[in-house]
């Protein structure tokens, strides 16, 4: 125990350095003026020079009485940030303050007591703190898979496209460096979800180049037109799709970086930057390149690769089996609701407070059950410890603790105190009661105003019938993506949400492809059965929706394997399981309701649909597929 009247306080340093100080302070900073840093005369030592405040002399004096060259600390927020010698012995009311001191410390040091105490104290809520060492792994970990998906990605168009899918690889190289450009001119920081973010944004353009190459294909096999006819419409067709998908990305992204905060956000702003340049890059960069290829090349087809196309024959009766599907859709999304209402989502810090700490290991591995039995002395609540990728490394969870303001903050001292010596805190995340309230709420907002302003675009872009169609679409993938998540057991936080307001914009992107196309087909196609015209639908888009969701996924495997454990894993795992979810119910729970609701108010376009379509119609849509 210190003595009487005195107290131990901890320095700044790393580790921290304890001192035996008095518990009443001979001065403060006011009472010191025109703190300036120089230089001693004798030594040439870095000193600051100041003036004892008038009034104040009668404090400082009995401190100086019995020696005018004493050591003392200065203190701030109850840490010693430097110890020094107050040299009284000079002229007048002129002091000195020396000690081991640099030059760049003097000048703090001068500059803190200019700036003196805040007027009232801080209490930390909220701390995110990353160690260098896990700041290195994350951007190493995000390049590495970033490499990795967009070598899978371009391996895959080059593949299935030859030449074209070259000029795509081009696009998607410019829309990231685009997408860069935009970040280092605004000077917004690119965090972990924002990598994210990138890698999914090549998805999406990709996405935009199958949409550009299919439509060229469909119109130079169909129409009978030149090439340079064919190319210039299947252009301008594809347009208003691209523009579409990407633009409800877009609003989702901006709602997202308006109301969201922390990695909401960082994922927010390259989706929303990454959805612009994308319709830039994909439409007219692509095209221009593709100009570029026909004027020199003058050719009268296409290439191979291109003019060859996957399921270029596809013919699948998907909507002969659509009962069953639908039914057993129905059913996994109830069974959803239940696993949710009964079981509920494994919620984050985020969302309940407390404090998430990741060590790794000095030396030797990880020992989860010794950290578990030392951290339950310290009285913490239920203190979690689990076991992360590496044998080394492990994450611990502490409860949101309820003793005040500074509570969570002293929990994560003591820890710390406890720990440090054998663990490295490689990251902290600490979110007090008030904090996590304010990010349900936010986070909560966020989602459901970007939601809402997504659905109502698609309302009014698709007409009342295929809106409802495409909304009970996205909420089924939502919904199984939240069982899934309550079925793993993966931690729901801000990174959740990002994850699934973009399975909401892939669902719909993936959706209003195949109803714009329906669309399309009504009008050519007015006496067909609508089953039969949904199929056909389906069928001319259904390359489009087989190599979107492939590479994708690429990006997304990518992702789960090289980018590292953590939150990114569990990010890109629920994203994985939200796009295989959206790819079959775009088929088997948008086709359906669309047919549901024809039975309800007849023609989806206005007409009557007959039994049986006639043998002209028959043939055309034959040779349409």
């Amino acid at each position: 125990r210190p003595p009487a009247g005195s107290e131990v306080l901890y320095s700044l340093d790393d580790p921290p350095i304890p001192y035996l100080v008095e518990r009443r302070a001979f001065a403060a900073a006011p009472d010191f003026v025109e703190a300036q840093p120089g230089f001693d005369p004798a030594t040439s030592e870095p000193v600051v020079n100041a003036r004892i405040a008038a009034g104040a002399a009668a404090r400082v004096a009995p401190f100086l009485q019995s020696d005018p060259r004493k050591q003392f600390a200065i203190v701030l927020d109850g840490q010693v940030i430097s110890t020094s010698v107050l040299d009284g012995a000079l002229s007048g009311d002129a002091v000195r303050i020396s000690g081991n001191l640099s030059e760049d410390g003097a000048n703090d040091l001068a500059a803190l007591m200019r700036a003196g105490p805040l007027p009232v104290s801080l209490t930390v809520i909220e701390e995110r703190t990353v160690g260098p060492e896990d700041g290195a792994d994350a951007v190493a970990n995000g390049l590495t898979a970033g490499l990795i998906a967009a070598i899978a990605v371009a391996a895959c168009m080059i593949g299935f496209y030859g030449f074209f899918g070259v000029v795509a690889v081009i696009a998607v190289i410019v829309n990231v460096v685009l997408i860069i450009a935009v970040l280092s001119v605004t000077g917004a920081t690119l965090t972990l979800p924002g990598i994210a973010g990138i890698i999914l944004t090549i998805g999406i353009a990709v996405d935009s180049n199958v949409l550009i190459y299919e439509r060229l294909r469909e119109e130079a096999r169909t129409s009978g037109k030149p090439l340079r006819r064919a190319l210039d419409d299947g252009f301008e067709r594809v347009l208003r799709s691209i523009v579409d998908a990407n633009l409800t990305i877009f609003i989702a992204g901006a709602i997202l970086l308006y109301l969201g905060s922390g990695a909401i956000r960082g994922f927010a702003v390259t989706l929303a930057i990454g959805s612009v340049t994308t319709i830039l890059t994909a439409h007219s960069l692509t095209r221009r390149l593709i100009r570029g290829w026909y004027r020199r090349r003058l050719p009268q087809r296409l290439p191979r690769g291109i003019r060859t196309g996957f399921f270029s024959r596809a013919d699948f009766r998907f909507m002969a089996i659509r009962n069953p599907v639908f039914i057993l859709m129905t059913a996994l999304s109830l069974a959803s609701l239940v696993l949710l209402t009964s079981l509920g989502l494994n919620m984050g810090a985020d969302f309940r407070g407390g404090s998430v700490i990741e060590l790794r290991a000095r030396t030797g591995v990880a020992d989860g059950a010794d950290i578990r039995a030392r951290l339950d002395e310290l009285n913490l609540g239920d203190v979690q410890v689990e076991e992360l990728g590496s044998a080394r490394d492990v994450l611990v969870r502490i409860p949101s603790q309820e003793a005040g303001d500074n509570a969570e903050q002293t929990a994560v001292g003591l820890v710390r105190s406890e720990l440090e010596d054998q663990y490295v805190f490689r990251r902290v995340e600490v979110v007090g009661p008030g904090v996590s309230g304010e990010l349900t709420r936010a986070g909560s907002l966020a989602v459901a105003a970007a939601v809402l302003a997504v659905l109502l675009y698609v309302w009014l872009r698709f007409g009342r019938r295929f809106a409802v169609g495409a909304i009970v679409a996205t909420l089924h993938d939502v919904l199984l993506t939240l069982g899934f998540l309550v079925l793993t057991g993966i931690e729901f936080n801000l990174a959740s949400i990002a994850a699934l307001l973009t399975i909401v914009c892939y669902s719909l992107s993936d959706t209003m492809v195949i109803y714009d196309r329906v669309r399309e087909n009504l009008v050519r196609y007015r006496r067909m059965p609508l089953s039969v015209l949904i199929d056909t639908s389906i069928n001319q888009t259904l390359s489009r929706t087989v190599l979107t969701a492939v590479t994708t996924l690429l990006a997304l495997v990518a992702l789960y394997l090289f980018g590292g454990s953590g939150l990114v894993q569990s990010f890109s795992a629920t994203l994985i399981f939200g796009v295989l979810v959206g790819t079959v119910s775009s088929i088997y729970v948008a086709g359906p309701l669309l047919i549901l609701f024809n039975r309800r108010n007849n023609r989806l376009g206005g007409t009557q649909d007959p039994a049986e379509p006639d043998a002209s119609s028959e043939t055309e849509a034959k040779g349409a597929v």
